[in-house]
């Protein structure tokens, strides 16, 4: 089995990092499998990076001295690791780190594995799964693919094939989002393995309304940046449509035709598709 860096990103996690770290370091252990582990202390505020350091395991921890976000704290984890096979798992003991062999085991013939949220036990909360339904269908339809799980936080990357999208990849929560988008939409071939996920230990860092107007922008961006004519093309038709209503509409229903309205919805279409096209020439041959 191929060895692997685990990254951790902790930002006030003082009550669940020891036990997530013992457990992890016990298993990977009696798995024989090689590894390191490297834990980024994203500028907590609490004893996260002092139990770290009293606890006498054999962890690498790297220290941000302000809070640089979620995804930050992962490209500082991944730019550090040793070996081309890298998990990130998050540290407040939501995910079943056991399933870490199934994810090497996938890794030879994959170029992502992720740890998808539908097992038989998921402890999401209520409140954010209309938005986690919206934002994953909004993404399934931009791609064209099936994704049972947009932002978990569980995946097996690899690091030279990261590296290839640092330069877009965000330091907030978004950067699962994105490397998920960038390579579905750079024909990349991605694993989804089922895994249970459970309720977390300390207070949630996600903001539901900000972060869920946020993950929208960005996905919406990161498939313009990649595939442009998915943004512009579905616009564009529904300007020529609108144009088409109006023009119909007022030729049957009104005392004349709105002939400015037609006119404007059916050049801003035109416009529109466009600026598709000749974005999508660029994306294409860069």
């Amino acid at each position: 089995m191929e060895a692997v860096s685990i990254v951790v990103p902790a930002y006030n996690e003082e009550e669940s990092i020891l036990e997530l770290l013992q457990g992890l370091s016990q298993f990977l252990v009696e798995s024989d499998i090689h590894h390191e582990v490297i834990v980024v202390n994203d500028g907590s505020k609490d004893r996260t990076a002092e139990i770290i350091r009293g606890s006498g395991l054999r962890v690498e921890l790297i220290e941000h001295k302000r809070n640089r976000g979620y995804g930050a704290a992962l490209k500082t984890g991944i730019k550090n690791a040793k070996y081309d096979y890298v998990v990130t798992i998050d540290a407040d003991s939501t995910y079943h780190y056991q399933d870490i062999k199934i994810l090497l085991e996938e890794a030879a013939e994959n170029d992502m594995v992720v740890a998808a949220r539908t097992g038989h036990h998921i402890s999401i909360p209520f409140i954010r799964r209309p938005a986690k339904w919206a934002i994953t269908k909004l993404a399934n339809y931009l791609t064209g693919e099936h994704i049972p799980d947009l932002n978990s936080g569980f995946r097996l990357l690899k690091k030279n094939i990261v590296n290839r999208f640092l330069k877009i990849l965000p330091n907030g929560f978004s950067f699962t989002v994105t490397i998920t988008l960038a390579l579905l939409t750079n024909n990349y071939n991605i694993k989804y393995i089922p895994t249970n996920y459970y309720k977390r230990k300390g207070k949630s860092k996600i903001r539901p309304i900000r972060d869920t107007l946020n993950f929208i922008q960005l996905i919406a961006r990161t498939v313009l940046y990649f595939d442009p004519l998915k943004v512009f093309l579905p616009v564009s038709v529904i300007m020529f449509f609108a144009s088409a209503v109006v023009f119909f509409y007022s030729l049957f229903f009104m005392d004349k035709i709105r002939d400015t309205t037609v006119l404007l919805l059916f050049l801003t279409g035109i416009i529109l598709l466009a600026i598709g096209m000749l974005s999508d020439v660029v994306v294409k041959t860069k």
